[in-house]
């Protein structure tokens, strides 16, 4: 019998394929040795990263792969960028989906639209039953983001910066270059835009961007380094905090805060695990939250969000409890 010839495979030229199985280290090294047995979702804007990370992406994992696009309908344009991705994923058979915020963009637009963002994309990732969402976040960001928590004065959690693996959010590309990505997206012939909020002088990060953008003397690859040991560094005092609590007599009384001499650092934590095991959505950090420590040391009483804490008599500056903040009584 004859069996006819097959034509081979077309094969990806040597630095194509090098990017690829780049990718597919950090994936191993942030799933676990299963991550060739997932499905992710990719979010794209259409800038070069995203693009660049999808077309890895699907290159990797051939029909694994889903993208989200979200709109929030902030600029004039956004709705073509949407569109422009929709049409390169239905060329290319990679199922898309344009998200939209069901009402409108309020408070601090950029804090807000993040925060939609990422609520979009994690009902999407359920909707589809995806494991994981990826974004095309890079060593450049992580720099940027880095000086910024600087000037902020932050500590060990903020200056980890952008992590790697956040609940099912997986930023694969933090040791990538920005010019890398935008090589990829050149060579592989990928439609894609710049986002004129990258260069607009209103926002923050766009006056950093443009100011790192001519600078030798950080290297952006070390910082992105540095930032992994430092979540490492934030994660392990997590967890020896965790582990200090639970050696307590009256652990499992949520309203007990103890002191046994603990470096500032440690006491900080602890303060910060027992207030959110009372109210798991209260945001503290920073002076904020060096203002309540200062407070409780001074035998004072501090409040955070509807929270008290108050010294124990006779115990003063070992031991608090936490309690409920009286209900303000409605003004007639």
């Amino acid at each position: 019998m004859c069996v006819p010839m097959l034509p081979p495979q077309k094969q990806k030229p040597a630095a194509e394929a090098d990017a690829v199985h780049r990718l597919g280290r950090q994936l191993a090294s942030l799933v676990g040795p299963d991550w060739q047995q997932r499905s992710y979702g990719v979010a794209v804007s259409g800038g070069p990263d995203s693009m660049a990370l999808l077309w890895l992406m699907t290159s990797l994992l051939p029909g694994q792969v889903r993208a989200a696009t979200v709109d929030h309908g902030l600029r004039q344009g956004s709705d073509e960028e949407a569109r422009m991705v929709a049409g390169f994923c239905a060329r290319e058979l990679i199922p898309h989906a344009t998200l939209t915020p069901p009402t409108p963009i309020k408070g601090s637009q950029q804090a807000a639209a993040r925060t939609e963002r990422y609520r979009l994309l994690e009902q999407w990732r359920k909707d589809e039953g995806l494991g994981h969402i990826l974004t095309a976040h890079h060593a450049d960001d992580q720099l940027e983001t880095i000086v910024m928590r600087l000037n902020r004065s932050s500590g060990v959690g903020g200056l980890a910066s952008i992590r790697a693996r956040n609940g099912t959010i997986l930023r694969p590309l933090l040791h990538w270059r920005h010019d890398e990505l935008v090589r990829i997206a050149l060579d592989e012939d990928l439609p894609f835009v710049d986002d004129p909020s990258n260069s607009d002088s209103r926002f923050d990060r766009a006056r950093l961007r443009h100011a790192l953008a001519s600078q030798k003397l950080l290297d952006v690859e070390a910082a992105s380094r540095s930032a992994d040991w430092l979540a490492e560094a934030d994660d392990a005092i997590d967890w020896a905090v965790e582990r200090l609590i639970a050696s307590w007599p009256d652990a499992s009384d949520i309203a007990v805060i103890r002191d046994e001499g603990y470096p500032p650092e440690i006491f900080r934590r602890v303060v910060t695990q027992r207030l959110r095991a009372n109210d798991g959505g209260l945001a503290l950090r920073g002076a904020s939250l060096d203002g309540v420590v200062t407070a409780m040391k001074n035998g004072r009483r501090a409040m955070v969000g509807a929270l008290l804490i108050d010294a124990v008599p006779g115990l003063a500056g070992t031991i608090w409890r936490i309690s409920a903040a009286p209900r303000r009584k409605a003004r007639k």
